[in-house]
């Protein structure tokens, strides 16, 4: 295969166009288009788990419906006044049932959004082991929607006949717009 000079130069140019235009090709158009392939696949993967979650959603409708019943019914009242006190009632209630002495309250309200508030409050309360696992019984098997942040126990003596409780709770206020 002897080629003259001048078909060879013609070859060798066509071989050098047809080489800069594949990598053109594969800078300018396959490149892109696998970047666009793949980014398209995770986006139609992340609507798959998105699908199969309202599904799931859907499927669990009437539980979550009754759930969130429950969560209206058992918020605290929307006037703040009649919240703290419907709080305070509940600790005055959970420690004489326990026999559990509360030397403090301290309340604190947290505004986090415009559907709801919170209502924080810690405790300090003593009495024996028994009586102290009897108030936080009654604190958490409450209807009231409060939520168990932390518990502190110390023994106050050497043989722990007497235990001293910290416990912080938050309770939850729905805004009337949101409890629709």
């Amino acid at each position: 295969m002897n080629l003259d000079p001048e078909n060879r130069q013609k070859l060798l140019v066509i071989l050098a166009l047809t080489g800069v235009g594949l990598l053109a090709g594969d800078r300018l158009v396959l490149n892109p288009l696998l970047k666009s392939w793949a980014a398209r696949s995770e986006r139609i993967e992340l609507l798959q788990k998105d699908i199969a979650k309202g599904r799931q959603l859907l499927e669990r409708r009437d539980t979550v419906r009754a759930r969130w019943k429950e969560m209206q019914t058992n918020a605290l009242p929307v006037e703040v006044s009649a919240a703290e006190g419907r709080v305070l009632d509940a600790f005055d209630r959970w420690s004489r049932t326990a026999s559990v002495n509360i030397t403090s309250v301290k309340p604190q309200w947290k505004q986090l959004e415009d559907g709801y508030m919170t209502f924080e409050c810690h405790v300090d309360a003593s009495g024996s082991l028994g009586t102290v696992t009897r108030f936080l019984h009654e604190v958490e098997r409450d209807p009231l929607a409060l939520r168990v942040e932390t518990v502190e126990l110390a023994a106050r003596d050497t043989d722990a006949s007497q235990i001293t409780l910290g416990l912080h709770v938050s309770g939850l206020l729905l805004n009337a717009k949101a409890q629709r």
